[in-house]
């Protein structure tokens, strides 16, 4: 591996802590990752010359601490500044940094930093572009890419978000029981939106979808701070499972297969055996939630060789459990194709009816009703149902999946 190779992998690797530690310090989101680049550009300069330090992120924050002060005089030359023995780097410093990470209360710092890029006042798309970009370290170029928006409406978007979190006066205190639990709730939910921006592309080689694997790597990071927490566990393992099955999802013309369609050969078994422990092991807390009754779910699907292989009974109570836990129509929407294998179509439809006023404006509801409509031969009803669901499409992927069930349609109404 080269030099530049390994240094980028530190960098990334180290952002979360660095920053968080750096927002500690200054209490300002912008002079944290000004002092962060500031040191990222250091390392650029200094490791390859001088080799690694023996700790990455140590080395930043340190460096990064000085460089921000140098900012912070600049900027305020009339300000007093703290005592010389709060600022200065006559000790080892890099040492007494080290010594912080390691302590249990370094995880507080970012989960603080996950958690503000999760402010309640901010939009979710806001949550996760900025997550992005102070968290993750990707560039403005990359999130608009990602979420196919121009550069500058994207720059706009972090921009506000900033100012917002600047406005809102948030806490710098270490979190106590009952607001860990809410920031991780928080922090997990925005990490799952993150996966499922890059879980709807086509493309597995897109900008977009290696979301995914960001997604991915900050549940990691999340579990290696709280290892006890089954939520968190569950959450991995769902994000693994469903990942797992990238190359299989779409075909080269990136029209999407079904699951029963797909070929299982392609899915990536690494993936799917961590998943699977993940959910064993949160499972042995007998404290369910949301995250592990769904990655249980996409673990059924993963145990499965082949369709019909598949133990839809389980399925159909683990999402009569979820419907418990968080009752919600997608849920009930999620389940009814459970039911279809079970009991049929029409078991189905009969499921789903109560939800067609909430769900109107929702592509899978009328994709999955036109479904079921056209096994029970009703073709009026499910070329209407699937007119709908192509104007509420989302992606050309999802349109022109559509299209083909009008499609095969047409030609059975030829062969009559």
């Amino acid at each position: 591996m080269s030099d530049l190779a390994w240094i980028d992998g530190a960098l990334v690797s180290a952002r979360p802590q660095a920053v968080a530690a750096l927002l500690r310090y200054f209490r300002d989101l912008d002079l944290a990752e000004e002092a962060y680049q500031d040191a990222c550009l250091r390392a650029l300069k200094n490791w390859p010359k001088n080799g690694p330090p023996r700790d990455a992120a140590a080395w930043l924050i340190m460096v990064g601490r000085n460089a921000a002060i140098d900012v912070t005089r600049r900027r305020a030359k009339q300000t007093a500044l703290p005592d010389e023995d709060q600022i200065s780097d006559l000790s080892d410093v890099e040492g007494d940094v080290v010594q912080r990470l390691d302590e249990a209360d370094y995880r507080d710092d970012v989960l603080r930093l996950l958690f503000i890029c999760c402010h309640p006042d901010l939009p979710a798309t806001q949550q996760v572009a900025l997550a992005l970009r102070i968290v993750s370290g990707l560039t403005v170029p990359q999130i608009a890419r990602a979420f196919l928006v121009g550069e500058s409406a994207m720059e706009q978007r972090i921009t506000r978000a900033k100012a917002k979190v600047a406005g809102a006066g948030v806490p710098f205190e270490a979190p106590d029981a009952v607001e860990r639990s809410q920031r991780l709730a928080s922090v997990a939910a925005m990490i799952y939106l993150v996966f499922n921006e890059g879980y709807s592309a086509a493309d597995p080689g897109s900008d977009r979808a290696s979301l995914c694997d960001e997604a991915i790597r900050l549940a990691r990071l999340l579990l290696r701070m709280y290892p006890a927490e089954p939520e968190i566990m569950g959450l991995l393992a769902l994000m693994l499972l469903q990942h797992s099955r990238i190359a299989a999802r779409f075909d080269t013309a990136g029209n999407a297969i079904l699951l029963d369609d797909q070929d299982r050969t392609l899915w990536k078994r690494p993936l799917i055996q961590e998943g699977l422990v993940l959910i064993d092991k949160a499972m042995r807390s007998r404290a369910p939630g949301p995250y592990q009754i769904q990655a249980a779910i996409a673990g059924l699907h993963a145990r499965a060789d082949t369709p019909d292989e598949t133990d839809w009974a389980e399925i159909d109570a683990l999402y009569q459990a979820l419907e418990r836990h968080t009752p919600s129509p997608i849920v009930t929407l999620n389940r009814a194709v459970a039911v279809a294998k079970l009991s049929g179509p029409q078991a189905a439809l009969d499921l789903i009816a109560p939800l067609a006023e909430r769900l109107d404006g929702y592509f899978y509801f009328h994709g999955v009703r036109g479904a079921y409509l056209k096994q029970l031969g009703r073709t009026k009803e499910a070329r209407e149902a699937f007119n709908r669901a192509i104007a509420l499409a989302n992606t050309p992927a999802e349109a022109t999946h559509i299209r083909q069930h009008l499609d095969s349609l047409e030609a059975e109404a030829v062969k009559k």
